[in-house]
């Protein structure tokens, strides 16, 4: 099951019965063989947790948009 907001780079392979959580991050080229927990960035073959997205990155993508939009 792919939650909602979940961004899904080119060529990720994502197997039957894994969860990809609220918010996360694939790698492209990545297969996703595990269960990948909400806010995080996972990348690689397997597919690993990398790091969790912070508030400050949230921070930062809302602020990049703001100036792309102006």
């Amino acid at each position: 099951m792919i939650e909602d907001k979940v961004w899904i780079g080119g060529n990720a392979v994502v197997l039957p019965g894994v969860r990809i959580g609220y918010g996360s991050v694939i790698g492209a080229g990545s297969v996703v063989r595990r269960s990948i927990p909400p806010m995080t960035v996972a990348l690689g073959t397997p597919c690993r947790v990398v790091r969790a997205i912070t508030d400050e990155d949230l921070a930062a993508r809302t602020a990049e948009g703001r100036a792309a939009s102006s």
